[in-house]
């Protein structure tokens, strides 16, 4: 009996590169290796050919080798301790943390400004967001709606862990991501430089004199931040007091009361959209 267990043994009991993580599922590990934006360790991959997913784990082997990154291939057993029972998908890379940006590096580059002037700018900020599956499924819309930067607080927010990058399926390892400890004294120097702050609101009902219309009323013509808040509580009520509005989404139909919201990812994607189309139909 032990014949057969020893090299499945053997990988499971593999040192880990200390400050390491795992990623996992073909989309994130292929990402990580095209942009090693992260320090690379090495590729896990299930042994066994064959099966779905085959074309793209023989891809990431090559990928990985024009990084020098070592190739392990595993049991089935093995990848599935490497990532806790999560779907791999037959791929794990060992991997250095992905952080957040600082905010200091989010500005608009100087030799951007004529492509500034030419198209609107539009960034996402993120209060308080702790789900990792949800702030994986915010920045897959974001980078696909075209939000040009994201801005998370970094107290009390979840981190960019390989739960995120896969379900964001992989759009955190190509999208940069930055944090702030001030949200509302960014939201307001924004404002101070031109830019438009909205926020989000799952009731039509004024704050304290900031007007709440619906997306669709919404006319975006200046660089412009929306602003999410938490899965519970939305946003605070300072984050809401930086808005210039704030965005409701009109539900269509009579609310239970105990479903009287949505989701924070499914929220920002309609929003999101809602605005973006906007610039299609202006033809930017």
């Amino acid at each position: 009996a032990g014949k057969g267990k020893g090299p499945e043994r053997k990988a499971l009991a593999l040192d880990r590169t200390k400050g390491s993580e795992i990623l996992f599922g073909l989309a994130p590990c292929r990402l990580a290796l095209a942009r090693a934006r992260r320090a690379l360790f090495r590729l896990f991959l299930k042994e066994q050919r064959g099966g779905p997913g085959q074309p793209l784990r023989a891809e990431l082997a090559l990928q990985a080798a024009a990084r020098g990154v070592p190739v392990l291939h595993v049991p089935k057993r093995a990848l599935d301790a490497l990532c806790r029972g999560r779907p791999h998908q037959g791929a794990c890379l060992e991997a250095g943390p992905l952080p957040f940006r600082s905010l200091r590096d989010a500005e608009e580059p100087r030799q951007g400004h004529a492509e500034s002037g030419r198209r609107q700018l539009l960034w996402l900020a993120l209060e308080h967001i702790q789900d990792p599956m949800n702030l994986g499924a915010l920045l897959r819309a974001a980078y696909f709606l075209g939000v040009d930067r994201v801005v998370s607080t970094h107290s009390n927010s979840c981190p960019l862990t390989p739960v995120v990058s896969k379900a964001s399926a992989g759009a955190m390892e190509v999208f940069d991501v930055y944090s702030t400890d001030d949200l509302q004294g960014f939201l307001k120097a924004k404002s101070a430089e031109g830019w438009e702050v909205v926020g989000t609101v799952s009731r039509p009902e004024d704050v304290e004199g900031v007007p709440v219309i619906s997306c669709s009323e919404f006319q975006w013509d200046k660089p412009l931040i929306v602003v999410l808040g938490s899965e519970g509580e939305g946003l605070s009520l300072h984050t809401q007091l930086q808005c210039q509005q704030l965005l409701a989404i009109p539900p269509g139909r009579a609310l239970h009361p105990a479903i009287d919201s949505l989701n924070v990812s499914v929220a920002a994607g309609i929003l999101l959209h809602s605005i973006c189309s906007q610039k299609r139909r202006h033809g930017d």
